[in-house]
């Protein structure tokens, strides 16, 4: 009796698996082949991810450490992000069976396209990123680059921003800021002031050499390190020049300037020293008819 039990329990088993929806079969089979394959790529997706993660965390931290512009901080670490996920989210499909060669010829093509649509503008990334590295100016210093000439108010990854003398904002391209030479006059701190000033050839030349020197030894904006000069730089055709040669901090190069021609021209007057002009001798003759 116990043996027919045991033979009708596995014939009500097998009756059970034959009556067994088509449905359930197939996703048996489907569970089988792919179940490892699925598991695999959605391992991958989710690594790859943290992966990801891990370097644009370690990027940010990187470039914000060697104190990089924030905004490029922001630019470089997203593209990183990105970049890294193609690649995840591609060797997750792959783990699928899915072909991906055409996905990367797409992604190629239209990475072709959007460099070419975007070529100028990839130029001037590319200067901003350079400007940004190699400091060649920094915010507040003046400069000549670009065709222009200013004060520098922004750098941004396209472009600089320059305020000219008369308070012209200038938005001036990096790649044509970058492409050309860049004329610093703030860098260094200090600038030399070269002034001309001019006397006959009848007055003294140690007297107005004396004055000048006087006059640049009582301007306290005057750096006594390096010391001022004064010497004879040409004898020109009508007057014996001189070259004035004061250093000064760079923020008062231009009212020391404008300051030391009108006090060189009284100190002139005053000291009976002159300063030869142009003249012209015009001889009116009568003819008679």
């Amino acid at each position: 009796m116990e043996t027919n039990a045991v033979q009708g329990a596995m014939s009500g088993m097998r009756q059970m698996f034959n009556n067994t929806p088509e449905w359930m079969a197939k996703a048996e089979t489907i569970l089988t082949t792919f179940g490892f394959k699925i598991v695999a790529a959605l391992l991958i997706f989710f690594v790859g991810r943290w992966i990801a993660k891990m370097i644009q965390n370690g990027l940010e931290k990187g470039m914000l450490r060697a104190k990089v512009d924030p905004v490029l901080v922001t630019f470089t670490v997203n593209m990183a992000y990105a970049a890294v996920m193609v690649f995840v989210v591609l060797a997750a499909l792959g783990q699928l069976g899915v072909q991906t060669t055409s996905f990367i010829a797409v992604l190629g093509a239209a990475g072709l396209a959007v460099g070419l649509a975007l070529q100028g503008s990839l130029s001037n990334f590319a200067s901003g990123v350079m400007i940004i590295i190699f400091r060649p100016f920094k915010i507040g210093d003046y400069v000549e680059g670009g065709g222009t000439g200013g004060t520098v108010k922004a750098i941004h990854i396209f472009t600089t921003t320059l305020t000219t003398g008369d308070n012209k904002r200038v938005i001036v391209p990096n790649s044509k800021m970058m492409g050309d030479n860049i004329t610093n006059y703030s860098a260094e701190g200090t600038r030399r002031v070269d002034l001309t000033a001019s006397i006959g050839y009848g007055d003294s030349i140690d007297k107005a050499k004396a004055v000048l020197m006087d006059l640049l030894e009582k301007d306290p904006r005057v750096l006594k390190d390096p010391a001022p000069f004064v010497g004879v730089l040409k004898l020109a055709e009508s007057s014996v020049d001189f070259a004035v040669r004061p250093w000064v901090k760079a923020e008062d190069y231009g009212d020391i300037s404008f300051a030391l021609n009108e006090a060189i021209k009284k100190r002139f007057d005053a000291e009976g020293l002159s300063i030869p002009f142009p003249q012209r001798d015009v001889h009116l003759y009568k003819h008679e008819a």
